[in-house]
């Protein structure tokens, strides 16, 4: 396909992102063309629009930004198979290499060719995307675009939450956000006796109670234990999501599990955090480090829980425009918000 595109770039090493016109891009045997309707705006977007550290280390100039997307497909290389023009779909953003050992394992997920789209690559804030067939996840009509734009997100929630058995256990989540109130959901879903969120932002707290049968805790202002004491838990909690990376957290979190417990981390800690190792050891604690998503089981579990009646549209609390995309970032900086989605065509 032949034209021109709007969609935002990293175009300065300063605050903010830039609307820009791109030629569209051209597509190899195995890629398609994807026709981007809507995207959500995530954490990592919002590292790169304040261009800090992380990003001037590992983000490219003139790089077309976003990650998590539906859209259309419009255009079919000459080798790929069993897609079709017009089907609606969402994709994975990781994109893998060939030649590692994880990934003639089978073990996309942990590959270190791997880059992102929107980090690494040109990505999914614009008109068009360009994105290997493998990546391509169909959408059936049950999952609206809406819903679709935020699948990344619900697969690092689903990885995460599902890392261990949560049938009939008590779940502490520590963090905020919107991938924090989508793990509190899909625990609750599966089967979770009690779950209970910690954090200090009182609307991320309230959305979550919203979207989900949660105990929310401000820990700035309530104290945890007497929270588990008013629901008559005797010992402490049985699994730990710990998605905040707060070194803190983490720490409340080794403090309240039971012996035994199981944690799953998801939250990027300080890389000179203090942890005493001897809780750890002598509570028997088992720690999973957590990244991104498996490729593809996590979005399989939930396309079919979304099929099967599973709702997370209460946790997008903002849509916007493309063009008005100065206001949604700033939404998303205040903190206020739920999930951020960004319309690129009606």
């Amino acid at each position: 396909m032949k034209g021109s595109m709007k969609c935002l770039v990293k175009s300065k090493a300063a605050e903010g992102l830039w609307m820009q016109e791109r030629p569209i891009p051209q597509i190899g045997p195995e890629e398609v063309l994807i026709r981007i309707m809507k995207t959500g705006i995530c954490g990592t977007d919002l590292h790169i629009w304040n261009w800090d550290d992380w990003s001037q280390k590992n983000v490219p100039l003139g790089l077309i930004t976003g990650h998590e997307f539906a859209g259309e497909i419009v255009e079919l290389g000459a080798d790929v198979k069993d897609l079709s023009i017009g089907q609606r779909c969402s994709g994975e953003g990781h994109l893998i290499g060939q030649t590692s050992r994880q990934v003639r394992a089978g073990k996309f997920h942990l590959d270190p060719e791997t880059r992102g789209i929107g980090v690494n690559v040109d990505g999914a804030f614009a008109e068009y995307l360009c994105m290997p067939a493998f990546n391509v996840v169909p959408l059936s009509d049950a999952i609206p675009d809406q819903i679709g734009a935020v699948l990344d997100p619900l697969g690092n929630a689903v990885h995460t939450a599902l890392s261990f058995d949560l049938v009939g256990e008590d779940v502490l989540i520590s963090g905020e956000g919107p991938k924090v109130i989508m793990a509190a959901a899909v625990a609750r879903h599966v089967g979770a006796r009690r779950v209970v969120i910690t954090d200090v932002n009182e609307t991320r707290l309230a959305l979550a109670a919203k979207v989900t049968k949660v105990v929310p805790v401000n820990v700035a202002t309530t104290d945890l234990r007497q929270t588990m004491q008013s629901l008559g838990m005797q010992q402490g909690f049985d699994v730990g999501l710990e998605m905040s990376g707060n070194e803190a957290a983490f720490d409340q979190m080794v403090e309240t599990m039971v012996s035994g417990g199981r944690i799953a981390m998801l939250g990027i800690p300080p890389t000179t955090s203090r942890v005493d190792w001897s809780r750890i050891v002598l509570k028997s604690l088992t720690i999973k480090g957590v990244y991104g998503r498996e490729i593809f089981e996590p979005w399989y579990k939930m396309v079919g829980v979304l099929e099967d009646g599973f709702d997370i549209a209460q946790d997008i609390t903002h849509r916007y425009t493309a063009d008005a995309f100065n206001d949604a970032f700033l939404a998303m900086k205040s903190g206020q918000t739920g999930k951020v989605v960004l319309e690129w065509a009606a």
